[in-house]
């Protein structure tokens, strides 16, 4: 009978990708893959710096874990715990931390997944966070919309961010492999593929400084190849998909990339774009590289030009220095745009960032009450993007999954809907129009 693991993912969608690959590793070396509820032989946790509380998160899963089984080992990797090694090899339970390289070959760091009780391996910053490791949705992930990793690590600066400490400066993935493993995942099933990174829009390659795991693909791209350009080799690929960008900077969305989704729909015409303060003051203490006028000016241009487009915003409350007008520039700002929702983050300390000495601390409760505001702003944008939609006709990928006799999708821009459960519809694009705005997903009628 063969060992059992089990995974649980905590932040991006880039941490799922590479969770992703991590289970493969697992499958090749005969582990079945079973929920993290279940009971399993190892126990997966991957970690994320920027989730909130990350210590006190990381000690609830292994605890959760145990609970299922005292016996079983647990591993714990991601950027948390290329970070906090130490932090994370203290909590009772841990058997084993690997860092942010460590991670895609951990079967060369562990011979034995054997619980001892009384000492926990770990391994990370052993080298330079400058390779890159390719990861994408795999058999280990029963998705049916792929996440595929084409970037890593982080050239900017921003004051309250610990991602460039925990993953290294940006670096690309050969364009080649690329289209190959891209090519790859379309052969697989898989109908959208999702591009994901710490900075997707910062994808660079140059053949002066390539950090491929594998370079035996044909080399028949120009020497320098940014974001654009990647996409413009993609969507030339025969097949029924469509790519989607996990997140993009407001500066690095190029009005390349908006013609390119105005032009070819297998771009989706989704945007999913980090603003995080609406007050230019906060904007400098942040190190952000655009003023709030600046991405007014982007929100404007791509709801002008794309039709329907959907809008994500990231947004930080209580921000040191952050005064009450700071937050009123940003509420008003994002309630004036057309924007589709909000992921709303309270501020909180990250060691070894500039933020952590600013001035201005906000109280607790009245970041509290700034987040609060931002959510309830962000379900009256989501409620009125969804009826606006009413009476459009959108083309939905249905996903693999019968839930009390409905399937849910998404549209190309970001709506979530429900049909009534049909097994010829999973997996694949059908035309609908949307009816109608039940709560948080809208019901469509099949064309």
């Amino acid at each position: 009978m063969s060992s059992k693991v089990a995974f649980h993912t905590l932040g991006c969608k880039l941490n799922f990708s590479e969770t992703s690959t991590i289970g493969n590793q697992f499958i090749k070396n005969g582990f079945e893959i079973v929920d993290y509820n279940e009971i399993a032989d190892v126990y997966v946790i991957n970690t994320c710096t920027v989730t909130e509380n990350a210590d006190r998160e990381c000690r609830q899963i292994v605890r959760r874990a145990l609970r299922n089984n005292p016996n079983a080992y647990v591993l714990v990797t991601g950027c948390y715990a290329q970070l906090k090694p130490d932090e994370i090899a203290s909590i009772e339970g841990v058997d084993a931390v690997l860092g942010s390289n460590e991670k895609f070959s951990l079967f060369s760091y562990i011979n034995s997944f054997e619980k001892k009780n009384y000492s926990c391996v770990y391994v990370s910053e052993t080298e330079e966070l400058e390779s890159f490791y390719s990861a994408q949705s795999s058999d280990a992930d029963g998705r049916t919309r792929a996440f595929f990793k084409v970037q890593d690590g982080c050239d900017y600066k921003c004051s309250f961010c610990t991602i460039p400490l925990a993953r290294g400066k940006s670096r690309s993935m050969n364009p080649n492999e690329v289209v190959q493993q891209f090519t790859q995942l379309l052969k697989q099933g898989y109908k959208e593929i999702i591009l994901t990174g710490v900075n997707v829009g910062d994808y660079f390659y140059s053949k002066n400084t390539d950090n491929s795991t594998s370079l035996d693909v044909e080399n028949k791209f120009q020497p320098d190849y940014d974001l654009y350009q990647l996409l413009q080799s993609m969507v030339m690929i025969e097949g029924d998909f469509r790519i989607r960008i996990s997140s993009i900077e407001p500066n690095l969305l190029t009005d390349e990339i908006i013609d390119l989704a105005i032009s070819d729909e297998r771009l989706c015409n989704h945007f999913h774009i980090p603003l995080q303060s609406g007050s230019n003051n906060i904007l400098k203490l942040m190190q952000r590289r655009y003023k709030a006028e600046d991405y007014k000016e982007l929100i404007l241009k791509l709801t002008s030009s794309i039709k329907n487009v959907g809008i994500g915003v990231d947004v930080i409350v209580g921000f040191p220095g952050e005064t009450e007008d700071d937050f009123l520039e940003t509420y008003n700002l994002l309630r004036d745009l057309p924007i589709s929702y909000l992921h709303v983050f309270t501020y909180s300390k990250r060691p070894n960032t500039k933020a952590v000495d600013l001035s201005g601390e906000v109280n607790v409760n009245e970041r509290k009450k700034r987040n609060n505001m931002l959510r309830i702003l962000s379900e009256k944008k989501r409620q009125d993007f969804y009826r606006k939609m009413i009476g459009e006709k959108v083309k939905v990928l249905f996903e693999d999954e019968n839930l009390g006799g409905f399937m849910k999708g998404f549209s190309s821009n970001y709506v979530r809907v429900k049909y009534t459960f049909r097994e010829e519809l999973l997996n694949q694009f059908a035309s609908v129009i949307i009816k109608e705005v039940d709560e948080n997903i809208c019901t469509v009628e099949i064309l």
